[in-house]
């Protein structure tokens, strides 16, 4: 992910059963300024918010887009408790009935590398 004009907070989500840090979330401000860069591996959750007036945002997918294969996790999960640096989100009615991180259907599952 980068935001090619503007700021974005941009939030990654581990979202694999079995993983030592299930749950947790990294956060990452990428601005079109500076070209910084977030890169969100499979069995991670993705979401952002823009933080400026307006932004540009370019990101590289691993697969084309399917709406099968497609699980969210709605913004604001108490368990999570990501720290968004907005007061008065505009959250569109779909992204408004997404379940919470513990009632997801996922296949991702943590494979240790040692």
């Amino acid at each position: 992910m980068t935001a090619l004009k503007g700021e974005i907070f941009d939030v990654a989500v581990d979202i694999r059963k079995n993983s030592p840090t299930y749950g947790k979330w990294v956060s990452e401000i990428l601005s079109g300024d500076t070209h910084n860069l977030l890169y969100v591996p499979e069995g991670f959750a993705h979401g952002f918010c823009v933080i400026s007036d307006d932004a540009d945002v370019l990101y590289k997918v691993s697969n084309e887009y399917s709406q099968e294969h497609e699980r969210s996790i709605i913004w604001n999960d108490p368990k999570l408790d990501i720290h968004w640096p907005i007061k008065k989100p505009i959250i569109s009615n779909k992204d408004n009935k997404l379940s919470l991180l513990e009632n997801l259907d996922n296949d991702f599952v943590y494979r240790s590398t040692s």
